[in-house]
């Protein structure tokens, strides 16, 4: 009897021990499921011997599973801004990339010349310049010349200088036969005292559509024809042509004078013209 009752005793013990045993089995199976939940990347590489393993791209997502990933900083704001834009094409060779070192600076703009002034060759023998019988420098915007800029051309026998803007005219040679400095800016304070008086061989000079106020005496005895219309000459004196003193003078070449233009009344001055073969072209009013 007594044996049959500790029997039954043991029993019930062994009875509650497996009970004991699957109560605290069954939270140690759900945690272990809950902690290879949270971390699946250390059971797939406890299971991994990572140091004879070769990461190919064929292995590589057996490694690591990104598909619960989840990125834990946010790098936008770091990220550098790039603008988009266009780029020069780069050269083909190194010649023609600019040396840095060696570049010219930046010339200045100068102002443009608006004249253009006539300087004088230096003088010497055996030069072309000593042959030269003819300068024609028509409509160049010249506004002055040097004193001596014809001086030295021995040969020179025309000088040709309209329409430019010349205000006075330089010491010319004395063999010049040809003096044009017609539509000019020359005042008769621009001519040199007596310029005409020793060039014994002019024959025609031109000073038209100037600002002489008066007829540039004396005048060559060779000068034929003379032009001065459209100046500001208002008076002559008497002996602007002919010599008052000497009424046997008689001056054949010149026959070509021509004052139109000006306000000088030319039948003011009767005795200023005995001397010549034929009156001067003007006002006689």
């Amino acid at each position: 009897m007594a044996l049959g009752h500790r029997m039954q005793t043991l029993a019930w013990v062994g009875i509650a021990s497996l009970c004991l045993g699957a109560a605290w089995a069954v939270p140690a199976k759900k945690e272990r499921k809950k902690v290879e939940k949270l971390k699946p990347d250390l059971v797939l590489y406890e299971n991994l011997d990572l140091d004879n393993y070769d990461v190919t791209l064929d292995n590589y997502g057996d490694i690591m599973d990104l598909n619960n990933y989840e990125e834990l900083y946010d790098y936008g704001d770091l990220a550098p801004k790039i603008e988009v834009g266009t780029l020069a094409p780069r050269p083909k060779d190194r010649e023609s990339l600019p040396e840095l070192a060696t570049a010219a600076p930046t010339p200045k703009l100068q102002p443009p010349d608006t004249t253009n002034p006539i300087r004088p060759a230096p003088p010497g023998p055996g030069t072309a310049q000593e042959k030269l019988k003819r300068i024609d420098l028509t409509s160049n915007s010249i506004s002055w010349a040097d004193v001596d800029a014809f001086r030295f051309l021995p040969s020179l026998q025309e000088l040709i200088l309209p329409e430019n803007r010349l205000t006075a005219l330089p010491e010319l040679p004395r063999s010049i036969v040809r003096l044009d400095a017609r539509l000019n800016r020359i005042p008769s304070a621009g001519l040199r005292p007596e310029a005409f008086q020793d060039l014994t061989q002019l024959q025609f000079l031109h000073l038209s559509d100037n600002q002489l106020d008066y007829i540039p005496a004396p005048l060559p005895e060779s000068l034929r024809s003379l032009h001065l219309q459209n100046n500001n000459i208002q008076t002559m004196h008497e002996d602007t042509f002919c010599n008052s003193q000497d009424q046997s003078h008689v001056r054949r070449a010149l026959e070509d004078i021509r004052l139109d233009g000006n306000p000088i009344n030319l039948s003011l001055f009767p005795n200023a013209y005995f001397c010549l073969p034929r009156l001067p072209t003007g006002h006689f009013l």
